[in-house]
C-alpha cells in the first residue's frame, strides 16, 4: 500500500513538470502580456516601438509594478512568550 501511495506521488509530481515547448508557449504568452499591457504607455514616453530601448521600457515598467506590488506583506506569523514576541511577515 506504501509503495503504490509513493508511486502515484511520484507520477503526479512528473505529471506536473512543464515540457520544454510548454514553458516556452508560457514566456511567448507572458512577454505578449507585457507588450499589450506596458507598449502603450512606453510609445507614449516616446519610444520607438521594436527597439532596444522600447524593450528595456517594458521590462523596466513590468519591474516596477512588481516592486510596486510586492512591498506589501502578504502574511504575518507571530509567536513568543511574555513579553517578547517575533513576528515575521512573507
Amino acid at each position: 500500500m506504501f509503495r503504490y501511495g509513493i508511486s502515484i506521488l511520484l507520477l503526479a509530481t512528473l505529471a506536473s513538470c512543464m515540457t520544454p515547448a510548454e514553458r516556452a508557449d508560457a514566456a511567448k504568452a507572458e512577454v505578449d502580456r507585457m507588450v499589450k499591457v506596458y507598449g502603450p504607455a512606453c510609445d507614449k514616453l516616446g519610444f520607438t516601438k521594436d527597439t532596444d530601448p522600447w524593450r528595456d521600457c517594458l521590462l523596466r515598467m513590468r519591474a516596477h509594478d512588481d516592486d510596486r506590488y510586492r512591498n506589501r506583506p502578504v502574511t504575518t506569523t507571530c509567536f513568543g512568550q511574555r513579553g517578547f514576541y517575533n513576528c515575521t511577515s512573507f
